[in-house]
């Protein structure tokens, strides 16, 4: 009985000092598995007579029980303390600000915002939008628009051309978004209410151009349409998009292909600190060009110019983004800094509408 007691104190022990799940494992091993000392104990009660047996039996029934409990007893506590430990391992400050959803951090790019704004007004005004290709054909971005070959009007386009196809012609990327205008004639019948926006491209770069811009074109084609009727659709937009209550405009004689009268159009404004401000002051700053659709062009689309007539004008959409919100440097709109667009951008919700107001 006294290597009973010698054996359960050393078992005990051990139990206790086990450190971990593995060092617990083996003292169980050592004690209770098939070659423990326990089950080596219980292995001799053959050799004793009954009344030996029986209380031999007895004694180490209980000592297996003993240890069976404190070996549960010693894995509790160290589970416990391994959930412990992990749980200050992996411990999370829920002190700290949630993260902002994208709705507040993500930035609408100012390009995006005034298109918008450009077509909230136009739409307001009945204009549908037409889009078509960038890259496009020399026939619809030159040859139909008045531009033969070899005219001098061709190098102030001067733009990226592709590799000659199989049939020997070679694609451009288009230089306006007039083609859209070519497209949209060639596909329905007067009267025609459109505007043009997207992406073109033309070989120059400083801190007023980009080799890829933005810009946008209308166009009304009916049987009555006047320089009087253009002349009222642009001063609405003017005074819409810069949101000031009258604006003064002049209309000077130009020069475009693909219109006669042509004209330049400059908008009264006041230089002051820095700033533009537009409907006030006695400067003046060149905003778009505009003009009678050239009869050659309606020609060229399939329209009778003996029954329609109709009135055109283009402008940039990146420029008129910079004069309205103070952005100083063209290529700033496309180096995709997140401070910049941080600074400049509209949130999600903020969208354009006449009601609502364009910007917010």
């Amino acid at each position: 009985m006294s290597d009973l007691a010698a054996l359960k104190d050393e078992t005990l022990a051990a139990i206790d000092g086990a450190a971990d799940e593995a060092a617990l494992e083996a003292v169980r091993v050592a004690a209770l598995g098939k070659k423990g000392s326990i089950s080596a104990l219980l292995g001799t009660l053959g050799r004793l007579s009954p009344d030996q047996r029986k209380t031999q039996g007895a004694a180490i029934n209980a000592l297996k029980d003993t240890v069976t409990e404190a070996l549960a007893t010693r894995r509790g506590v160290l589970k416990q303390a391994a959930l412990e430990a992990r749980l200050k391992r992996e411990a999370l400050d829920l002190t700290l600000p949630a993260r902002a959803s994208g709705v507040e951090t993500g930035r609408i790019h100012p390009i995006s915002q005034v298109t918008d704004e450009i077509v909230a007004i136009f739409a307001d005004m009945g204009f549908s939008v037409a889009e078509g290709p960038d890259i496009e054909s020399d026939d619809y971005n030159f040859t139909k628009l008045n531009f033969p070959p070899g005219h001098p009007a061709r190098e102030m386009h001067d733009t990226f051309f592709l590799q000659p196809d199989e049939k020997g012609e070679r694609k451009l990327l288009r230089t306006h978004t007039s083609p859209v205008q070519v497209r949209t004639m060639l596909a329905e019948k007067p009267p025609i209410r459109v505007i043009c926006p997207g992406r073109t491209y033309r070989t120059d770069f400083d801190q007023t151009h980009t080799p890829m811009f933005h810009q946008v074109e209308g166009l009304v084609i009916d049987q009555s349409a006047t320089l009087a009727n253009l002349k009222w659709v642009l001063e609405e937009f003017c005074k819409a998009f810069f949101e000031v209550p009258k604006v003064g405009m002049r209309f000077r004689p130009s020069f475009f292909p693909f219109t006669s009268p042509s004209m330049e159009v400059d908008i009264q404004c006041r230089r002051s600190g820095g700033e533009i401000r537009f409907g006030e002051g006695e400067d003046w700053l060149e905003i778009l060009g505009c003009g009678m659709v050239h009869q050659n062009v309606l020609t060229n689309c399939g329209i009778d110019p003996d029954v329609y007539q109709g009135f055109a004008w283009g402008l940039g959409i990146d420029r008129v983004a910079m004069l309205k919100y103070g952005m100083p440097d063209l290529r700033d709109l496309f180096d995709a800094d997140l401070r910049w667009i941080n600074n400049y951008g509209f949130k999600p919700l903020d969208v354009p509408t006449l009601a609502g107001g364009l910007s917010g």
